[in-house]
């Protein structure tokens, strides 16, 4: 098991490496993170929603993801409030607060430890990830994802901690100090991760770690800004660009308060021929020759927040003067004349008016849609891939579709401005090459192969991990122990 002495320390990632060296040599292995809190989350293939981080990690292990890598889910969806996803399904809304400070979870904790022994079942080894700090004394007796976790599962115990934050040896030292005799003899090693420069530099600060905690440092591991990883959650959003450049096309994302899946959009960053930015300022939205609105975890706050900020009226004229907008769920949602919300889903506000680009209605329902599928877009003959997050129907006064599923169509077409609840449509080359042909004569001398390219980058953690840290004693100790 991973955990870190705090949050963003790099625990996805390196639980991502660690899963593709462990394929590498010859293990079964599978994630497994018992909560997990992000907006950006994946359908399982069997229509099930689960955090995006653990989806990355099973495609990293060269597996179909599943909802006992992650069963509890929590998605922000407003004020202190998270929806409360279970096994793939939503059960509710809680408050922050009750959540973390209510006594409702052991129930949840035994949801959890049952999910993991299915895991633990099938795979060999479960590589476990941890949530935030380990040492966090206030909520540690309610911890469902980390310690807790640890023992049930009787697993050796990793502390990442991230060098590049500063204050290293307090943050290890302290986390190791603050915790129980029982945590401390599950503990099994130090691994320092976001190393910059020479790491022999740090040979005495290495022996010094291991005098203080009596762990052995098993890696000092560089800042791998050159790998690339899906990110797990909005952290990642402040390394993204944030405006217009004067060579490129420029494609701006609204960033939205509620936003969720923003790696529907990481493909666009990969292509030389755009430059893609986020941004909630208009007058940087102006700039952008195509303008899209991503998905939302709350729409009908973020509808209002576009009318707050004056981006509304930026999008109504950049569809007048031709450019292109694409809505993607929540934002598809947005592009309609209304936004019904009679049972109360999102917020006490029961009608909202949308920006009226499309003719059509959406009612927010109690039940979510969520599968994979495939499609064809446009009159496109080749078949693409995608999925569906989102609760809501949406009805149309006239039909305008994008795309043709098996037994239906889906999403609305008007000119140069499209929307559609599909995640992932623009991993589709296809769809790249249709949204940019407008603006650039060059195609891409072969389609982008994502899917490739990700699985590239997997090897590459795995190789980096491989020599920087001492994975010889992890085997040995996961084997005989």
């Amino acid at each position: 098991m991973f955990v870190g002495t705090g949050s963003d320390v790099g625990k996805s990632m390196l639980v991502t490496g660690i899963c593709r060296l462990l394929k590498q040599k010859g293990f079964t292995p599978a994630p497994f993170k018992a909560q997990n809190m992000s907006l950006n989350s994946f359908v399982t293939p069997d229509g099930l929603e689960i955090g995006r981080a653990q989806a990355v990690q099973a495609e990293a292990c060269k597996i179909a993801c599943s909802t006992d890598m992650n069963p509890i889910l929590l998605k922000p969806s407003g004020t202190h409030k998270s929806q409360v996803v279970l096994h793939g399904k939503p059960i509710g809304d809680q408050s922050i607060k009750d959540y973390f400070l209510g006594n409702n979870k052991t129930h949840l904790f035994e949801e959890a430890k049952t999910a993991f022994m299915r895991l633990q079942n099938t795979y060999n080894p479960v590589v476990l990830e941890g949530a935030g700090s380990i040492s966090e004394l206030n909520l540690k007796h309610r911890d469902i994802v980390n310690m807790r976790m640890a023992e049930a599962a009787k697993a050796d115990v990793y502390l990442i901690a991230d060098i590049d934050k500063g204050g290293v040896f307090a943050s290890v030292y302290g986390s190791i100090a603050l915790l129980e005799p029982w945590e401390k003899a599950l503990v099994k090693g130090i691994i320092i991760n976001k190393f910059r420069g020479d790491a022999t530099l740090f040979d005495d600060g290495k022996k010094i770690l291991e005098q203080l905690t009596g762990l052995p440092v098993l890696g000092i591991v560089p800042y791998a800004q050159d790998i690339y990883i899906e990110e797990e959650d909005s952290v990642g959003l402040d390394k993204k660009e944030k405006t217009a450049t004067e060579t490129g096309i420029n494609i701006a994302i609204v960033l939205l308060p509620y936003m969720s899946n923003y790696t529907d959009f990481n493909v666009l960053e990969k292509d030389p021929r755009t430059h893609l930015f986020y941004t909630k300022d208009p007058d940087k939205i102006k700039n952008a020759d195509i303008i899209i609105l991503p998905g939302s975890k709350n729409t009908i706050q973020d509808l209002l927040f576009l009318r707050e900020q004056g981006i509304a009226e930026v999008i109504l004229t950049a569809h007048t003067s031709g450019k292109t907008i694409i809505g993607i769920c929540g934002g598809y949602q947005m592009l309609g004349r209304r936004i019904e919300d009679p049972l109360g889903v999102e917020s006490d506000i029961k009608t909202v008016h949308g920006l009226g680009i499309f003719p059509m209605v959406t009612q927010l329902t109690a039940k979510k849609t969520t599968l994979q599928c495939d499609f064809k877009f446009k009159t496109y003959p080749d078949t693409c891939t995608g999925y569906e997050i989102h609760m809501g129907q949406t009805t149309f006064e006239t039909s305008a579709p994008l795309n043709q599923l098996k037994t239906h169509t889906e999403g609305y077409l008007n000119n140069k401005c499209w929307g559609t609840y599909i995640h992932g449509i623009l991993d589709n080359p296809v769809v790249i090459e249709d949204v940019l042909q407008a603006y650039t004569s060059k195609k891409a001398a072969t389609p982008f192969d994502y899917n490739a390219y990700k699985d590239q980058n997997y090897d590459a953690l795995a190789h980096l991990l491989e020599t920087h840290i001492d994975i010889t004693s992890i085997i040995s100790k996961m084997q005989y122990s």
